[in-house]
């Protein structure tokens, strides 16, 4: 038998907030059903029945190809099905996703004139996904008892968490709704889990600006940064937050309950995330992805379902070309992917175009930090194709069989992580930009070395860092409609933004 919270059949909105506060009634009633039977059976016991709760579902059905847009709406690239049928997707996290679900909502009334239909889904929601920020039940059972879990709830499925709907590769069954969203409820939930453990804080803290990094001297940076913003009373950045969840309060500000939770690591996480936090989560989020494809597919996978604004690439590359000094700045334009982490779910005849509103932030931004500008800037800085690979020593190959390569690209800088932050960029219409950082020159005997480098690093990675931060603050004062670009949609794209 089955021990299961009231199930809740469809029902039918046109008002954005009342189906929104629908879907939150729905999670709430199953969530605490399931942490309620979990609290149960950590204290030994057992009805004999298994444990469900499913997540909320939100649908809509269309019978025309045409949308009632308005001025505002029409030149969005989200907020409409692409024709006729059945829509739907299951949610999770209303608490997370408040102001996300109510604007997709907003959009599919606006667009559709149908209304939104909200009920129980039959998709059941993991256990494990359940467990509240500091829930560590399942530690105090002993292995036989945690072994028991399988039969009484339900642990995640990876069958429902793949990533077809992205890929362009999910067909659904004779009969099956089409999806409204690029992520299904459960494979959010396992993104959110995961994004705790690699960089050592909560999913609530992430903002919607992100810069990703390779090393360590541009976190310090940023934490510098941030402190000295929670100093200055009038900053617009309202808390700094660090792996453990420790949150520094803007001065002036009280401390806010959950704060006095926040622990340091007694070592850092694999891929420490800080947060320089805004109250409308314009904010920006910092990640140190440390060296390779490998950490940069993974940790993009999951800050995907965040649906982030835009994220950034700051880190060091080897120059290619003999124009090119140390500290130069390179503006990708295009990639060369030898990184072959997502070979798989894009192929490489996939073309990963430059988004004209990044490229010309970040160009403005190097103009704005060193107060060079026109045709001046070309001589610090180069735009050009950007090689990733996954082979560190590349340089130790044989018959110089990559460096002809790279010739024959006209790459003009190489480094291990770009070219899969922006690949994946694209395959989850996050709009993506690389500025990197001329460390070192392989093929014109100019090789990393302790003392250049330390050098380099004190010149080069505040500059650097500085901006990477005006280029997020020109994105967001421009507005964040232009960068969800039609290039990064498919034929038949989701609703959901």
């Amino acid at each position: 038998m089955l021990s299961q919270p009231p199930f809740i059949a469809p029902q039918r909105f046109t008002d954005p907030a009342l189906a929104l506060a629908q879907v939150c009634k729905i999670y709430d009633a199953a969530i605490a059903h399931l942490r309620s039977s979990m609290q149960q059976f950590v204290a030994g016991e057992n009805s004999g029945h298994h444990v469900r709760a499913c997540y909320p579902l939100i649908r809509i059905h269309t019978d025309t190809v045409s949308r009632a847009s308005t001025p505002d709406t029409a030149r969005l690239s989200f907020g409409f099905v692409a024709g006729p049928g059945r829509f739907e997707t299951t949610l999770t996290r209303p608490d997370l996703y408040h102001d996300y679900y109510l604007e997709q909502f907003h959009l599919l009334l606006e667009n559709h004139q149908v209304e939104l239909e909200v009920g129980t889904s039959s998709q059941p929601i993991p256990v494990h996904f359940s467990f509240a920020e500091h829930d560590h039940v399942e530690g105090s059972m002993p292995a036989e008892r945690r072994m028991l879990m399988r039969d009484v709830f339900d642990l995640p499925d990876l069958a429902a968490m793949d990533d077809g709907i992205a890929n362009g590769t999910y067909v659904p069954k004779a009969g099956d709704a089409l999806p409204l969203a690029l992520f299904t409820a459960p494979r959010v939930d396992y993104s959110l889990h995961r994004l705790r453990h690699y960089t050592g804080t909560g999913p609530e803290h992430f903002q919607n600006f992100v810069l990703f990094t390779n090393y360590q001297f541009y976190i310090d940076e940023f934490i510098a940064y941030g402190h000295a913003a929670m100093q200055d009373p009038k900053s617009e950045y309202i808390a700094f937050v660090e792996p453990g969840n420790v949150i520094t309060r803007r001065a002036g500000l009280p401390a806010e309950s959950g704060d006095e939770l926040g622990n340091a690591p007694t070592r850092l996480p694999q891929m420490p995330g800080y947060h320089l936090v805004r109250k409308d989560h314009a904010g920006i989020t910092m990640v140190n992805i440390g060296v390779g494809p490998a950490n940069a597919k993974n940790i993009t996978d999951h800050i995907a379902v965040l649906r982030p604004h835009t994220w950034i690439m700051l880190g060091h590359c080897a120059g290619l070309r003999n124009t090119q000094q140390l500290g130069d700045y390179v503006l990708a334009h295009g990639y060369v992917r030898e990184d072959h982490v997502l070979d798989e779910e894009l192929p490489l005849w996939v073309p990963i175009p430059a988004l004209a509103e990044i490229q010309l932030a970040l160009e403005q931004a190097v103009a704005d930090v060193t107060q060079v500008k026109g045709p001046a800037l070309k001589s610090i800085m180069r735009t050009g194709t950007v090689a990733s690979t996954d082979n560190r020593n590349w340089e130790l190959l044989p018959d110089n069989q990559p460096q002809r390569r790279f010739s024959q690209s006209r790459a003009v800088a190489l480094d291990m992580e770009s070219a899969t932050i922006a690949a994946n960029g694209f395959r989850f219409r996050v709009p993506y930009g690389t500025l990197l950082c001329v460390s070192d020159k392989p093929l014109h005997g100019e090789i990393k070395l302790p003392g250049m480098a330390n050098h380099f690093y004190r010149e080069r990675v505040d500059q650097h860092l500085r901006i990477g931060i005006r280029a997020l603050e020109l994105l967001r004062a421009q507005g964040t409609d232009q960068l969800h670009s039609r290039k990064l949609r498919s034929f038949a794209e989701v609703a959901f933004q």
